[in-house]
């Protein structure tokens, strides 16, 4: 296909957290029109844990000798904690890595798949680069108007909750997926195995993953995940593959609820194209698996 301007791209994960991190990862550096400048391995509490950031490392690291670029990739860690409070950061390579390519030219998209640790850390260490051309988009928060997935504060906010504190009340680009629209990317064990499987050792060690995944951490029968990390990449490959709603931006209280913020506007993800996300998806993870075709001769 012809040549067109990449999208540079920052994404920071907590890889090891659950399942579905591993299907945004490899997206992402399958797709042509992203410039991934750098894999951040995040923390993810201490729920299951004592090393959580350096669990994600080894899960990156994996999908990249997976996929035979552990040489092509820029890996940086995290985080291993979140931020004592609101004025304090915790320095590391990966929020050092956010302020060095904020500071080149031209737009920079941050993904962020857990806490936003090491986006608060940046800014705390580096506060002009909330002028810069940098877009945030945050897999996390609950939604907005009372709508509630699940009991307690959203996983991803709940890792740190002063972070995402310190980016939603900085003014930067923030666009936020909450978690009523996240948690519906669904998909089963039977599709990933009619689209993907057995299509190449990377496909087999996603689905894999995920099964085990779910044997473990779920003690009612089930076949299927929410693949809710995905519509960041989603939305950097076509943003207009989502709905968005521009808020005033909030703050988060103790318990993971919405407060009155700063009002500088961010905007809230209300529908993700989730038909282009999947179909994109295991298209390239097929056509990773195929072998490449010799050029043709003229």
């Amino acid at each position: 296909m012809p040549a067109h301007p990449r999208r540079r791209v920052i994404i920071d994960t907590d890889a090891k957290n659950e399942a579905d991190d591993q299907f945004a990862i490899v997206h992402a550096l399958l797709s042509p029109s992203l410039d991934v400048r750098g894999l951040i391995a995040a923390h993810f509490g201490r729920h299951r844990s004592e090393r959580s950031m350096q669990e994600s490392r080894e899960e990156i690291d994996l999908l990249l000798r997976l996929m035979d670029l552990e040489d092509e990739v820029t890996v940086a860690d995290g985080a291993a904690e979140p931020i004592p409070d609101e004025a304090t950061p915790r320095d590391s390579p990966g929020a050092r890595l956010i302020i060095e390519e904020s500071r080149r030219e031209g737009p920079l998209f941050a993904a962020f798949l857990g806490p936003l640790t090491d986006m608060a850390s940046a800014i705390l260490l580096d506060p002009e680069i909330v002028h810069r051309d940098v877009v945030v988009i945050w897999i996390g928060g609950p939604g907005y108007g009372g709508v509630e997935t699940y009991p307690g504060p959203e996983f991803n906010l709940g890792n740190d909750i002063a972070g995402a504190n310190v980016v939603f009340g900085s003014g930067m680009t923030v666009w936020q997926v909450p978690s009523n629209v996240y948690s519906q990317v669904s998909v089963g064990y039977a599709e990933l195995e009619e689209k993907i499987g057995g299509s190449s050792g990377l496909a087999d060690y996603l689905i894999r993953q995920m099964a085990e995944w779910n044997a473990e951490h779920h003690p009612e029968p089930i076949e299927s995940r929410s693949l809710g990390d995905s519509p960041a990449v989603s939305l950097m490959l076509y943003p207009r593959g989502g709905q968005f709603r521009t808020v005033p931006a909030p703050r988060f209280g103790r318990e993971g609820h919405y407060l009155p913020g700063t009002g500088n506007p961010i905007r809230v993800v209300e529908t993700v194209d989730v038909r282009f996300l999947l179909e994109d998806m295991f298209a390239k993870i097929r056509r990773f698996g195929r072998p490449a075709e010799p050029p043709t001769r003229r």
